[in-house]
């Protein structure tokens, strides 16, 4: 497909996602010149940042949330743990983790080729992602403050999934 039929089908699902934030009643910035979207949304504990990316090229729409903190460089293999425990039991979307300066991100993608992707997509992705976000964030930061121990964190983990 050429850059121009693209990025007019990435300009496409960029309108998508804005009509279903906007059906939504959310607040959010555009970037419509690099099809990029920021919101944020308010969990039950930590706040969270979401970018939403359209992806012209690789045609793909790319949801990610870093966690509003860093892991100190003691406490970054604790860290590391905790987010393979927890990327284990995911269903969609994965934590990201950057051990040389201890940044957690969530990233949740969807590629739109050969597609039409609907808002109820762009909703669920949205959806999920605050839900997991919301989830685990406190917990990254426990692990991150030395509050929570990754046996605690296990434990935690294993209870919520025979819940």
């Amino acid at each position: 497909m050429d850059d121009e039929k693209l990025m007019k089908q990435a300009k496409s699902v960029y309108d998508t996602i804005c009509k279903m934030l906007d059906s939504k009643g959310w607040h959010y910035t555009e970037h419509a010149d690099d099809l990029v979207i920021t919101c944020g949304v308010r969990g039950e504990d930590l706040s969270m940042d979401i970018l939403l990316r359209v992806n012209p090229r690789a045609q793909v729409v790319s949801l990610f949330s870093p966690m509003p903190f860093k892991v100190p460089e003691d406490k970054r293999v604790e860290a590391a743990l905790a987010v393979c425990i927890a990327n284990y039991g995911l269903i969609n979307g994965s934590f990201d983790y950057d051990l040389s300066d201890g940044e957690i991100r969530f990233r949740l993608v969807s590629s739109y080729r050969e597609s039409i992707l609907s808002e109820a997509l762009f909703n669920y992705m949205v959806v999920v992602s605050a839900g997991t976000i919301d989830d685990y964030n406190d917990k990254f930061l426990m692990v991150a403050k030395g509050m929570m121990s990754v046996e605690d964190f296990i434990k935690w983990e294993n209870e919520k999934n025979n819940a």
